[in-house]
């Protein structure tokens, strides 16, 4: 059977096998080469052949065939390491390996369906693993898939005809302003070594990794400013200090009296106590500190948030929701999300309103009062 120039042909009877062939051509690698597909029907035949000559316009690269799914995928990590934040890397090679290799490893790249990839869903879901685990473990597929078509190893891109299951919307946790003041006096009623670093958090909104970054000439004490130059990500092998999330992160951020003079005093009784032990005090090291001059780890940081909310007599919030505090204050304050957004180091201003739609609710209260007046 002949198809026009480009098109392939079909033998006009079964091979010895038994099996059908059809013959097209493909650039393969900048040459011209003839290429075969195989069925047991001459009308599989036919089918392979329109989804061979489909992927070859759409400049898929016909060598990939034989390769799997964990075999691309170790090569993508590989290169893609470089580029990501290393806590980004160490989670992805996690969900390489407990996720996306056990479900999709043993699949030929090119022959991988989108049912393949809600059949993985639909596993995950079964084992007990959580939506947003499945959504993550999508989110790396996408990627990776997403780079195999740019190589031209598969024409598209089958993880975006796949929805992951729907991710509830965590219920958010904030501190109220009189809350945050009982946090702060009750740190330092006991004189909690890490009242400063509480203050600041709950001060400026900066994350974890940041707040523990920071060193002394990142803060201008005489002009109230303070500048994100770098965070602390803490992995297995150590801590390691990296640029910011995003270069929206990298920012500058405006300091009120009270938190200036709250870590002009931190950083005195720091020098005092140093002196006091025989230790010296570097000045250029880090904000938050050991005893030794390594910055705070995120686990200490958690069990002394936690030993101050219990004190405050408040329940027990992630240090992350010291952010979310500061989020929720400014915006319920009538701040601009433009400038809440650059505050927190957002990219986008959607983003902070998609996080911290909640926290509005009183001004569109206010604003159904006022329209409520309007049409009397």
């Amino acid at each position: 059977m002949k198809h026009a120039n480009g098109e392939g042909t079909i033998r006009s009877k079964p091979r010895a096998d038994g099996r059908w062939e059809a013959r097209y051509t493909a650039d393969v690698d900048g040459v011209w080469k003839r290429r075969s597909v195989f069925g047991r029907t001459k009308a599989e035949t036919s089918r392979k052949l329109r989804a061979a000559l489909s992927a070859r316009d759409a400049g898929a690269n016909p060598t990939a065939t034989k390769e799997t799914v964990a075999g691309f995928l170790a090569s993508w990590l590989k290169g893609a390491e470089s580029t990501l934040r290393p806590r980004t890397a160490m989670a992805y090679r996690q969900v390489v390996r407990d996720h996306l290799i056990p479900g999709l490893g043993h699949v030929l790249l090119a022959r991988l369906r989108p049912e393949q990839v809600q059949a993985m869903h639909a596993a995950m879901l079964t084992k007990g693993r959580s939506p947003k685990t499945i959504a993550n473990t999508h989110g790396v597929l996408h990627a990776a898939l997403q780079q195999a078509v740019r190589w031209r190893l598969i024409p598209a891109n089958v993880a975006g005809l796949v929805r992951p299951p729907r991710r509830p919307r965590p219920e958010m946790h904030v501190l109220a302003p009189e809350q945050v003041r009982a946090l702060l006096d009750a740190a330092d009623a006991a004189q909690d070594q890490h009242a400063a670093l509480w203050a600041l958090a709950l001060a400026t909104g900066l994350r974890q990794g940041e707040l523990l970054g920071l060193s002394w000439p990142d803060v201008e004490l005489a002009r109230g400013l303070l500048h994100v130059r770098r965070s602390l990500t803490h992995l297995p092998s150590g801590d390691v200090f990296g640029e910011p999330k995003s270069a929206s992160s990298r920012r500058s951020v405006r300091l009120g009296a009270g938190i200036v003079d709250r870590l002009a005093r931190h950083r005195a009784k720091e020098a005092e106590t140093a002196l006091r032990e025989g230790r010296s005090y570097d000045l250029a090291g880090p904000v938050f500190r050991r005893a030794d001059g390594r910055p705070l780890s995120a686990s200490i940081v958690l069990k002394a948030w936690h030993r101050a909310l219990e004190r405050s007599g408040l329940p027990l919030l992630r240090f992350h929701d010291a952010r979310h505090s500061v989020a929720t204050t400014l915006l319920a304050r009538g701040l601009s999300p433009r400038l809440v957004a650059d505050v927190l180091g957002h990219a986008n201003v959607s983003t902070t309103l998609a996080v911290y739609a909640h926290s509005t609710a009183s001004q569109h209260d206010q604003a159904a009062a006022i329209l409520g007046e309007a049409i009397g």
